[in-house]
């Protein structure tokens, strides 16, 4: 049995990331708690010593812990459908890093819809919240697009730094289920040579885990065209080592992963180190 947190803010219940954590259920009985918030702290908007200034953002507070509850219900009765075993933390406010920072830490995966890592205000760059998310969490998430259905293959995005293998150890930890399928390590790197660093202890290391694999060097900016290569491979699952970089350098120079999520192109697992 595994604990998975599943994030949901608003109503933006994600059937995607539910039918990720179904077939999760279908290899292994699973104990899923669901962390619900809405998307706007209305503490930090609600003006103490104007009462009167006060009364739209309350209206607005009770429609948005309205939505939160209907999401609630779906998560309830899908997991029931699913009979899976589910808690829904009492805790719906705004974003909290560090109370998800602490629950992350006593779970084993989290789920999350791909559709959350929008931001309403930078439509190419990741929403502050999901930033949060991504660099605190102190265990490995699946971001998955709505659209999901299931995963018939695996691609590997491979750097040669130490947070990569340590993703792969992950998955493997994680969906050892998903090592049957066909899978390929992609080295991307705009130059003429076609070395791929350490490549014989990846194979070596990715023989012992998998039964079909592939390594591949790309010769590109992954930033300009690795999501057009991505969406060939049919039902295909992204793994990726890395979101540590500062949130500022987020903004100003958002990376192909970034892209692969916001565009909704494939799952993405994405694990490094607390």
């Amino acid at each position: 049995m595994k604990k998975i947190l599943f994030l949901c803010d608003g109503d933006n219940f994600s059937a995607g990331a539910f039918q990720f954590i179904k077939l999760m259920r279908a290899e292994e009985p699973l104990f899923v708690k669901g962390i619900f918030f809405t998307p706007v702290d209305f503490g930090e908007l609600i003006p103490v010593t104007f009462t009167p200034i006060a009364q739209p953002y309350v209206r607005l507070k009770e429609e948005e812990d309205t939505l939160v509850e209907k999401s609630k219900e779906q998560f309830a009765d899908s997991c029931k459908l699913a009979r899976i075993k589910y808690h829904i933390h009492e805790k719906s406010e705004g974003w909290d890093r560090d109370f998800f920072k602490k629950e992350s830490r006593f779970a084993d995966l989290v789920v999350v819809g791909s559709s959350l890592f929008s931001s309403e205000m930078l439509k190419d760059h990741p929403s502050f919240f999901m930033q949060e998310a991504l660099r605190e969490t102190e265990a490995p998430v699946v971001i998955v697009p709505d659209n999901f259905d299931e995963v018939e293959r695996l691609a590997i995005g491979y750097d040669a730094k130490s947070e990569t293998i340590f993703a792969l150890k992950q998955f493997t930890y994680l969906f050892p289920a998903l090592t049957d399928l066909p899978a390929e390590f992609v080295y991307v790197k705009e130059e003429g040579s076609d070395e791929i660093p350490d490549k014989e202890l990846l194979e070596e290391y990715a023989r012992v885990h998998f039964n079909s694999l592939a390594a591949s060097k790309l010769h590109f900016d992954p930033k300009k065209y690795f999501n057009a290569w991505l969406e060939e491979k049919k039902n295909v699952m992204l793994i990726s080592g890395s979101y540590s970089r500062s949130m500022a350098s987020n903004v100003f120079r958002p990376s192909f992963v970034d892209q692969v999520i916001r565009e909704h192109v494939s799952p993405v697992f994405i694990a490094h180190f607390a």
